[in-house]
């Protein structure tokens, strides 16, 4: 097994935070989600004011014309609050796409002389950005329902659950690159185990806000350093 690979490729990863390509995916990621959740309030507001016109006629009040301005200035907040809940996995989704990105800048560092890797399209990335979204909502929602009936089992029943969901997404993305995604399809059964390990390790960060903005970068990066090195030692020099 190759668990004992996991503290040395988060921590290799960590040690790249510096790195300009890693900070320019997380600034990407984070000005496209505030752009979509400021388009989105604007969005709002203008449907509002096509619904409602410059004035409402009220029963026993007449024509009020603040309701407008009031609905608009109400959004804000609504709108600070949905954020709360909504900013990290829509980062998570939007920084997503850039990952390969990371991945690269991983292996020109510490792996040179690799060759060109097979990198995915833009549409390819976003499909599957979104895809692995919409599978991680879905499973946080019906996991749930466990918490409520196991209360203190809740954060490992989180961390198991991401921590799958995070390792199988991010190694698939790491080897995908280099033996395609059949090839990484057959390494997620060989490695199981130490995936699934190093996605919880990844799902622990969640839980802390705005680091949690980091993990989709130290995700790519652990994990690409994961790969490697099983192959490494899959494969002898």
């Amino acid at each position: 097994m190759g668990v004992g690979m996991i503290p040395a490729s988060f921590l290799a990863a960590i040690g790249q935070l510096g790195d300009r390509r890693f900070q320019a995916v997380l600034l990407k990621g984070l000005g496209i989600t505030v752009a979509i959740f400021v388009a989105f309030y604007f969005v709002f507001v203008t449907v509002v004011g096509w619904f409602l016109g410059d004035s409402v006629s009220l029963p026993w009040i007449g024509s009020v014309t603040w309701v407008d301005d009031a609905i608009s200035w109400g959004a804000i907040p609504l709108m600070l609050l949905l954020s709360v809940f909504l900013m990290v996995p829509v980062a998570s989704a939007i920084t997503g796409i850039f990952l390969d990105d990371v991945a690269q800048a991983v292996e020109d560092r510490h792996y040179p002389g690799l060759g060109a890797a097979s990198e995915p399209s833009l549409a390819d990335n976003f499909r599957d950005s979104l895809s692995f979204l919409g599978v991680l909502i879905l499973a946080n929602i019906l996991a749930l329902i466990l918490y409520v009936f196991l209360a203190p089992f809740a954060p490992f029943i989180f961390w198991g659950l991401n921590g799958f969901l995070l390792g199988r997404e991010y190694f698939t993305l790491a080897a995908m690159r280099r033996v395609g995604r059949e090839g990484a399809a057959q390494l997620r059964k060989r490695h199981f185990v130490t995936i699934w390990a190093a996605g919880v390790l990844m799902a622990v960060p969640l839980t802390v806000p705005l680091v949690n903005l980091l993990v989709p970068i130290l995700g790519a990066a652990t994990f690409t350093h994961l790969f490697h090195r099983l192959e490494a030692r899959r494969v002898p020099a």
